[in-house]
């Protein structure tokens, strides 16, 4: 008889934790997170799509007194970034000097530490933005 599973070994195996997961439309158009109706056209066909994971940021602003549970990261930069398909995400900027952010900064996605649930041990994983390796 085989182990059961472990609960942070189920989690890996989730695609979204380490790419950008949305939907298009029967009409083409894109969205993100995924939806069950299309927020321009109405189409309830809407099917998963895999985004690039790489975008500009449009604005960002240092957060200086976090929510709970965010405190490790603090301050922290949190942008609005575009998609290089179209879509805005609000993300946390990571491997940056916030002094570095710029207007039109290339970033891609890569999947980091969110938080850490210090009772239960649980570490969240999550989607944040780095400037594009080069």
């Amino acid at each position: 008889m085989g182990k059961p599973m472990q609960v942070a070994r189920h989690w890996r195996h989730f695609r979204e934790k380490y790419v950008l997961i949305g939907g298009k439309c029967e009409n083409g158009h894109l969205m993100f997170p995924k939806r069950d109706v299309c927020p321009v056209c109405g189409s309830r066909n809407v099917e998963e799509y895999q985004f690039s994971g790489k975008g500009k940021v449009l604005t960002w602003t240092i957060v200086r007194n976090p929510p709970s549970g965010m405190e490790y990261y603090k301050p922290y930069p949190l942008a609005l970034v575009q998609l290089e398909e179209g879509p805005v995400v609000l993300a946390q900027l990571t491997d940056v000097d916030p002094e570095e952010i710029d207007f039109g900064m290339e970033v891609e996605m890569v999947t980091r530490k969110v938080r850490e649930f210090d009772e239960d041990g649980i570490i969240l994983y999550g989607y944040k933005f780095r400037p594009v390796l080069r």
